[in-house]
């Protein structure tokens, strides 16, 4: 239990250290925040048509439309532009929570991958080095690049690079501290 307990603590917060390195000082989803100049614009435009936070695709159908309907659309929209907009009526800048809650999140992903890892029997560090990057690569396809796939994020390059780096880190930690007798 000790060897899962201390071994998810560590490394989610390897992990956690990434992620603040990926989004800060490394900037490897600067694609996803680009500047328009027209910005005030546009936020006020926004904010006169918004009452409540929300996800947008736009163009978009309503929620009880035929399917007729739905298929008119796609047609005529096919090859015009299109956008996904994330509204929200406030910006909270207090980030207490949301690393709290991403600290015990990493924590929680390394403990299930301590769990599966500590049930092979006297697994080498190899075994554990590859066994964390087949996790991290699993989670990037299944999420970063499948959305990917249907709404061409600007930032795919630089979850690659996060699965990879933070799970790789994480994985160097596991091989040596889940390997200790």
């Amino acid at each position: 239990m000790k060897k899962l307990i201390v071994g998810a603590l560590v490394g989610g917060i390897l992990i956690f250290l990434w992620q603040f390195l990926s989004w800060t000082a490394l900037n490897l989803h600067g694609s996803m925040a680009t500047y328009t100049p027209k910005q005030d614009s546009v936020m006020q435009y926004l904010n006169s048509q918004f009452s409540e936070d929300g996800f947008y695709m736009m163009p978009g159908h309503k929620a009880n439309c035929t399917r007729e309907e739905m298929e008119k659309l796609v047609k005529e929209m096919d090859g015009k532009p299109w956008v996904q907009l994330y509204y929200h009526k406030a910006m909270n800048m207090s980030m207490t929570s949301n690393m709290v809650r991403g600290l015990f999140t990493n924590i929680v992903m390394v403990a299930l991958l301590c769990w599966l890892l500590l049930k092979i029997n006297a697994p080498g560090f190899s075994t554990i080095f590859i066994g964390s990057l087949v996790v991290g690569f699993i989670a990037y396809l299944n999420i970063a690049y499948t959305y990917h796939i249907w709404y061409q994020t600007a930032d795919i390059t630089g979850h690659l690079i996060d699965a990879l780096a933070s799970w790789g880190l994480c994985g160097l930690w596991l091989g040596w501290w889940l390997r200790r007798k």
